[in-house]
């Protein structure tokens, strides 16, 4: 992973990526309570939790980061490589956060 030569391609994957956990995250408030058969806790009292609850908010970005694989997987079978190195970076920007919050606090 050479960062020395960035280029705009770089910066398209980077927002992307970063574009993308953002609107996934909803789609991990919806998707939970249909999995999570042992509560009956609805969609509105995920999305509250996302905002005041750190520990829910780090597990949500980790499922919400999941469909940045999807954008890699396209854009690596495209050879289109600095866009996907720009995608593996935008995953990694959450990585400190997940961390923080689930071995550190």
């Amino acid at each position: 992973m050479n960062l020395r030569y960035w280029n705009r391609f770089h910066t398209y994957g980077l927002i992307t990526g970063i574009v993308s956990v953002f609107f996934s995250t909803p789609l991990v408030c919806l998707i939970y309570p249909l999995i999570d058969t042992s509560s009956f806790l609805g969609f509105t009292n995920y999305w509250e939790m996302l905002f005041y609850n750190e520990v829910f908010r780090s597990k949500a970005l980790s499922l919400a980061v999941i469909p940045n694989l999807i954008w890699f997987y396209i854009f690596l079978n495209k050879r289109n490589y600095n866009f996907s190195m720009g995608i593996i970076l935008s995953s990694a920007f959450f990585i400190p956060y997940v961390i923080y919050i689930n071995y550190m606090r």
